[in-house]
């Protein structure tokens, strides 16, 4: 009962702090700690002690998993060097210099124990990096590299960890060199070879599934699968749950039904965000005992907090030298696709400075041995390292972002992306919709074409700048959504008279809701993106048409002449690129701009709007 308790007071604790947090604008994971600190001191609250298999076996995998599945296979691909630099490279280069310094400070701590606690506190968490580094808006280059990091480098630590503690309990003599190189290659090769085994399983299972129930049944399963069956054959079962999981993410579209990725996609971001949170918070309730077993330590208070307070600054500045070093000797990153140029020294320094430590460092520091020397003040140096690295970096990522001036995501060139991928989606659709041979005397063709069509311009309609005019897709939702109001409301009461089975009250009350997620999808970021100075154009693909078209002043009135004639209001508008008529756009009544087109063969327009630089060619459905 008191076990029951205390996880329902945990899951209570979490939803309310993350609640707070939310409305405070403060970072969540910063508030638990806090917040679990003080808590760990109050009277009534038991000692917990967190136990490194409830963190290594019933955390870590599903943590792993829910990022992985989220993560762009084609982004970790393309910024595999920087990953394995940082996941492999500075994981050792930080465990040999925290080694060196805590030795320094403390010369009684033997080098092994020193080398255990430089593995402890070497690897960034992935949960303290997506939790706090999105919610700022880092670059999605910057993002990828610190969600790639932190998905592989607790494989290198805990195989470090693995090696300093067979030298605690054996000494040296008894550790065999060769056999510490060949583990770790077999960490990695087996925890990749276990990973893709797991994958090729769930996908041939997926091709054979389409309850959503049970897919997602499927998937809660998978981590675990993943990770002990690769730690059974002695390899790394981090690994495996993250090449599992990209791959299955990757090719989710291809393997699952529609219902199916969207169950999976709710529960993991419900599971990923009570685990994470958790996580936090149970770092903060570690702070009470660990004080009072360093308070029965023979080392002298100034050693404790110097040895505490160096191997915070230690990690900080050993990762920014290694990524700086890494920039100019290693790295030498190319161009952006999002930005078009190489990215400044500013981003290198930003991904330095985002090394933020979370609960994986915590529970690896429980497995070094008990006779390793100054146990206790090994356990604090790690969890000074994760309070202080949340703390200090976590608070200060936001404002050093901007004092570097690193632009976020940009909303509009989201907008543009969006709908240009979109229109390309939908060229291809109604090409195959014309290769199908079927008798349509219901004009169901014609139905299809509109709503694909009504779809492509509630897309184009989001780069709208207009402040106090509502888009017809706008108005359409609003409306909509009233409806479905009022429908609810009828299908409630038809459901408290009890003469329409539940099954089928269910059954519409699920397709109003389908229908109004839908809604808000499609308003989601309206308002936000009306507010955005588009400042840059994505680089993407681009054609002869484009490339023949540079952009031109647009007139500081542009308006619709046939839309004026026929008495007609437009929505936007957009200007030929060839012989400057201006016409408005596909989501007004007319579609004057597309009409021009057809009649000149004219390929290349760009918007007149306001604050609206993106050109589009009407031959190869790109936009620039």
């Amino acid at each position: 009962m008191e076990i029951a308790l205390l996880l329902v007071a945990l899951a209570v604790g979490v939803l309310a702090l993350s609640a707070l947090a939310a409305r405070l604008d403060f970072p969540a994971p910063l508030l638990l700690i806090a917040a679990g600190i003080v808590a760990s001191y109050a009277p009534g609250v038991p000692e917990l002690h967190l136990e490194p298999e409830v963190v290594l076996i019933g955390l870590l995998p599903p943590l792993l998993y829910a990022t992985a599945i989220q993560s762009s296979l084609v982004d970790f691909n393309t910024n595999r060097r920087p990953i394995f630099l940082l996941s492999v490279g500075l994981v050792a280069f930080t465990t040999v210099g925290i080694g060196a310094v805590v030795h320094t400070i403390v010369p009684s701590i033997e080098w092994a124990s020193a080398f255990a606690i430089g593995a402890v506190v070497a690897p960034p968490d992935a949960v303290a990096a997506t939790a706090i580094g999105r919610r700022i808006g880092l670059p999605r280059r910057v993002t990828t590299i610190l969600e790639g990091e932190s998905l592989l480098n607790d494989a290198t630590a805990l195989v470090s960890l693995r090696t300093a503690t067979a030298i605690i309990v054996v000494g040296s003599a008894g550790v065999d060199t060769w056999r510490v190189a060949a583990d770790f290659v077999w960490a990695a090769v087996g925890g990749t070879l276990v990973g893709m085994v797991v994958f090729v399983a769930v996908a041939w299972m997926r091709r054979r599934v389409a309850d959503p129930v049970l897919d997602t049944g499927i998937s809660f399963v998978i981590p675990f699968v993943a990770y002990l069956g690769a730690e059974e054959l002695h390899a790394s079962g981090i690994i495996s749950v993250v090449v599992a999981g990209l791959l299955l993410g990757h090719k989710a579209p291809i393997l699952q039904t529609a219902q199916s990725r969207i169950a999976e996609r709710m529960n993991w971001r419900t599971i990923a965000f009570v685990l994470e949170n958790t996580v936090f918070l149970l770092i903060g309730l570690q702070a009470q005992w660990l004080f009072d077993d360093v308070g029965d330590s023979e080392l002298s208070t100034p050693t404790i907090v110097a040895v505490c307070v160096a191997t915070l600054v230690g990690v900080v500045v050993l990762r920014i030298v290694w990524v700086m070093a890494s920039r100019y000797l290693l790295v030498r990153p190319g161009p952006d696709p999002d930005l078009g140029y190489t990215p400044p020294w500013t981003f290198s320094f930003l991904i330095g400075w985002a090394g933020m430590r979370g609960v994986v460092t915590l529970a690896a520091a429980f497995v070094i041995p008990r006779q390793a020397d100054h146990r206790e003040i090994l356990l604090l140096i790690a969890f000074t390292t994760v309070a202080g690295t949340l703390f200090l970096q976590g608070l200060t990522l936001g404002w050093v972002a901007r004092r570097l001036r690193v632009p976020s995501p940009d909303p509009m060139d989201d907008a543009l992306a969006r709908a240009t991928i979109l229109q390309q989606a939908s060229k291809a659709g109604f090409e195959e919709l014309d290769r199908l041979e079927f008798e349509d005397p219901h004009g169901v063709g014609e139905m299809i074409r509109q709503r694909v069509d009504r779809r492509n311009f509630a897309a184009w309609e989001r780069l709208g700048t207009v402040a106090d005019q509502e888009t017809p897709t706008e108005l359409y939702s609003r409306t909509r959504r009233a409806m479905i109001d009022a429908e609810r409301r009828r299908v409630l009461e038809i459901r408290n008279h009890g003469t329409v089975a539940s099954e089928v009250v269910s059954e519409v009350l699920s397709m109003l809701d389908v229908e109004e997620s839908m809604l808000e999808h499609t308003h989601q970021g309206q308002d936000e993106l009306r507010e955005v100075n588009s400042r840059r154009r994505p680089r993407g693909e681009s054609c002869h048409d484009l490339e023949q078209h540079p952009a031109v002043e647009t007139p500081a009135e542009p308006a619709c002449q046939r839309c004026l004639e026929e008495g007609t209001t437009w929505v936007a508008l957009r200007q030929c690129l060839d012989c400057g008529v201006i016409g408005c756009c596909d989501s007004s009544p007319r579609q004057h701009a597309t009409a021009h087109f057809r009649e000149s063969a004219h390929p290349v327009i760009e918007s007149a709007e306001p604050r609206e630089d993106w050109r589009w060619c009407f031959v190869h459905h790109l936009s620039a």
